[in-house]
């Protein structure tokens, strides 16, 4: 046997070897919002969340309210206040439109506390999810399962291979030729 067909031999080995591999592989998936929704310990989390958040709904709903009627009130009594009482409402008025703006941003801004208090409450139903799913995939010797929701590998057994160092070889490869030009 000559060098190319030795070649063209172990490619076609390879690739019916790597194929055998491939469909060997067991594949599963979950639906992470169905599970959410039927878990009772999720399903209470939530409940609490939600306990938390009309709270503080109604709270800012407060302040709306006190604001309106501030306002409606420098409004019907404009006619007989001094220029500096219209001055001390009206910088009032200000103060409390401010203390709701600083409220809302408190609890539902980019660092708000609902955020805390969601990762809070939901953090340890969502390992003891994690936790299921690697114990069902452990012991169904499944290789990957899936997230329909969030199109994400939820699981992946230890005896896959890890092939992101051979992909960075690859990238620097790839910056180190495209440099040299």
């Amino acid at each position: 046997m000559n060098k190319k067909n030795l070649i063209v031999a172990g490619i076609v080995l390879f690739s019916i070897f790597s194929a055998g591999n491939v469909l060997a592989q067991k594949l599963g998936y979950i639906n992470s919002q169905q599970i959410l929704a039927n878990f009772k310990e999720a399903k209470d989390a939530q409940e609490r969340l939600e306990k938390i958040n009309k709270e503080w709904e109604a709270e800012g709903r407060e302040m709306q309210r006190q604001l309106q009627e501030l306002g409606e009130q420098m409004e019907s009594q404009s006619l007989l206040l001094s220029e500096e009482r219209k001055q001390e409402k009206q910088q009032e008025l200000q103060a409390l439109y401010m203390r709701i703006q600083q409220f809302q941003q408190e609890k539902w801004g980019q660092n708000g506390e609902y955020f805390k208090k969601e990762a809070e409450v939901m953090q340890p139903v969502i390992d003891k999810i994690n936790k299921a799913i690697a114990k069902v995939g452990e012991e169904l010797k499944y290789d990957y399962i899936f997230d329909t929701v969030s199109a994400n590998i939820v699981y992946a057994s230890p005896n896959q291979t890890d092939l992101s160092e051979e992909v960075l070889n690859e990238l620097e490869k790839g910056l180190e030729s495209g440099t040299e030009r």
